[in-house]
């Protein structure tokens, strides 16, 4: 399984609507992208989500929530969070919203 898609269908869900939004699939997983600055994602059954630097430590310590490795290096900024921190609707719609946020104070690319 390179990825969960009933994850990614509840995502698609919730970010739909936002101008700018696409996805696309990438490194074994599904990146959300909003003006072309990726929000998070779904990699296996984690959920990715780019909080920045000033929401980074804070992001970290809430319950499921790890760094974010593919590499054997922390990415700083982003987050994984194990289904059990995003099972219900309104943590995923939280962690979406810390994304979104994000990419949507980054310049358009």
């Amino acid at each position: 399984m390179a990825y969960d898609e009933e994850v990614v269908k509840r995502v698609r869900e919730i970010m739909r609507d936002t101008p700018g939004f696409s996805e696309r699939k990438m490194f074994g997983g599904v990146g959300f992208m909003l003006h072309g600055n990726m929000a998070g994602g779904v990699n296996k059954d984690d959920l990715i989500v780019r909080v920045g630097p000033d929401g980074y430590e804070d992001a970290l310590s809430q319950p499921h929530a790890r760094f974010f490795d593919m590499t054997g290096r922390p990415m700083k900024g982003w987050v994984a969070v194990g289904p059990s921190g995003y099972e219900s609707d309104q943590d995923l719609a939280g962690w979406v919203r810390r994304g979104t946020e994000f990419a949507l104070s980054l310049p358009p690319k």
